[in-house]
């Protein structure tokens, strides 16, 4: 069977061609580093980290651009907000990201542009765009000319005239269509020299040159967020397409994580850091819990939810303890099962190709249960094949490195604490607030504070 991608653009599942052979170029869309990554951030970045381990997997050479936005409005207003310059605040929350993908095992990227270093490409197309007549100067700011193209909408199926960019009223647009591409430059802002002026990058613009730059004018993959349909890469293609670049060739959209039916968001504060998190599990397993719900299916967060991810994982894990220390390290097979490798080629299946990793353990367990020690290593093998290519192998350095008894701990705190709230949530629902104030004080007075929130209690370290 062949891999076979959900590609956006066409709305179906297309067989996977390589632009050359035996190789893949993949874009994807990373930080705007405004402040503090979530996991609705770090999602996307974890789901085409799977993409990019089964893609290896299967033979090919793959390059990864994943791209930060570290110039736009937001930046530049938080870090005023804050009273720090843009361009520390940028870096501090750079650093975050990659700290979040790090410890979640995202593999680094081939290379990681960031905007303010390709004005120079910016420049170029901008220029490009202008002499074919897709793009106009006013005033200094730059715009696409959206009716100059026809083909813009295909990416998102909307009607041209039914769109809205939402960069509210600007002076120098001959319509408001029209996107921006350039900004003028404005007292005290970051600006560059160009050929209309001093200015900074619009946010639709940097992502084609940086793209383009790495991978060329044609490439395999472009992925991101299902919130960047529209407007960004809907002008993302219009604009290199206009260009004369062929552009990504497919075209992938991870779902939301959301809370309460709400995507997740700093705006609507219902946000969950990274670092919070890990304090209450540990990476491989906060990996898991996002990586196991198909990659366009969108999580809804709960403790609850989290709670029984760990706990999977935990089986796979003690598992392949149990064949280590009973029978020897297992090795890694080199091939994986024929039902995981479907699952995976059927738009990266990963629900599928979980349940085949399970019932391996189960077998395994029965296995090692009734002496059936070769059987059991063997099993253990082929789910160390399996959740190396998800990026959990239990026995991977990184889930076993100098930290592992912290991370020990913290698993096992969350666990105990979770049964804790458990009971004091039951409490509540039968009314009996006194030993629902109980439990809370006796968390409380372990370092531990606990809030109660629509979707449920959330827990945290006091001093973290």
């Amino acid at each position: 069977m062949s891999l076979r991608l959900f590609d956006t653009a066409t709305r179906e599942q297309r067989d996977f061609v390589a632009l050359r052979a035996g190789a893949v170029s993949m874009y994807v869309c990373g930080a705007t580093v405004q402040g503090l990554p979530h996991i609705g951030h770090v999602r996307s970045g974890l789901n085409y980290d799977v993409l990019r381990r089964w893609l290896v997997h299967r033979g090919y050479d793959v390059t990864l651009v994943r791209n930060v936005t570290d110039i736009d409005d937001k930046i530049l207003r938080k870090a005023a907000e804050a009273g720090r310059p843009w361009w520390e605040w940028a870096a501090t929350h750079e650093r975050a990201f990659s700290a979040a993908y790090d410890a979640l095992g995202c593999l680094p990227p081939s290379i990681e542009p960031r905007a303010t270093g390709h004005v120079p490409q910016m420049i170029e197309l901008m220029e490009r765009l202008i002499d074919a007549g897709h793009a106009y100067a006013a005033g200094g700011d730059v715009y696409f000319a959206v009716r100059s193209f026809p083909e813009y909408g295909a990416l998102s199926r909307q009607k041209v005239d039914d769109v809205a960019q939402g960069e509210g009223e600007q002076g120098g647009k001959r319509d408001p269509l029209d996107f921006t591409l350039w900004k003028a430059a404005k007292p005290g802002e970051p600006s560059w020299e160009t050929p209309w002026g001093r200015g900074r990058p619009g946010w639709h613009l940097e992502c084609s040159a940086m793209a383009t730059a790495y991978l060329g004018p044609e490439f395999d993959i472009h992925g991101g967020g299902l919130d960047l349909v529209f407007p960004h890469h809907e002008n993302e293609q219009a604009q290199s397409h206009a260009a004369g670049d062929g552009f990504a060739r497919y075209w992938l959209h991870n779902a939301w994580v959301t809370m309460g039916g709400e995507k997740m968001s700093k705006s609507l504060g219902n946000t969950l850091s990274i670092d919070a998190l890990l304090h209450r599990v540990r990476g491989v397993e906060l990996r898991y819990y996002l990586i196991g719900p198909h990659y366009r299916s969108a999580i809804e967060y709960s403790d609850a939810a989290l709670s029984e991810a760990v706990a999977a994982y935990r089986r796979i894990e003690s598992f392949v303890h149990r064949v280590r220390e009973r029978v020897g390290e297992p090795g890694v097979d080199a091939e994986v099962p024929a039902e995981f490798a479907a699952a995976m080629d059927d738009d990266l299946g990963t629900p599928g190709a979980l349940a085949v990793i399970h019932r391996a353990v189960r077998d395994g367990n029965a296995a090692l249960d009734s002496g059936d020690r070769a059987a059991a290593a063997a099993l253990a093998s082929s789910v160390r094949a399996m959740t190396g290519v998800l990026g959990v192998d239990p026995l991977d350095p990184r889930w076993l490195g100098g930290d592992r008894a912290d991370d020990a701990a913290v698993g096992a705190l969350g666990t105990l604490v979770g049964e804790l709230l458990a009971q004091r949530q039951q409490a509540r629902a039968e009314r009996d607030f006194t030993t629902a104030d109980q439990i809370r004080d006796r968390l409380l007075a372990a370092g531990i504070s606990v809030e109660d929130n629509p979707d449920g209690p959330t827990w945290s370290l006091k001093d973290v």
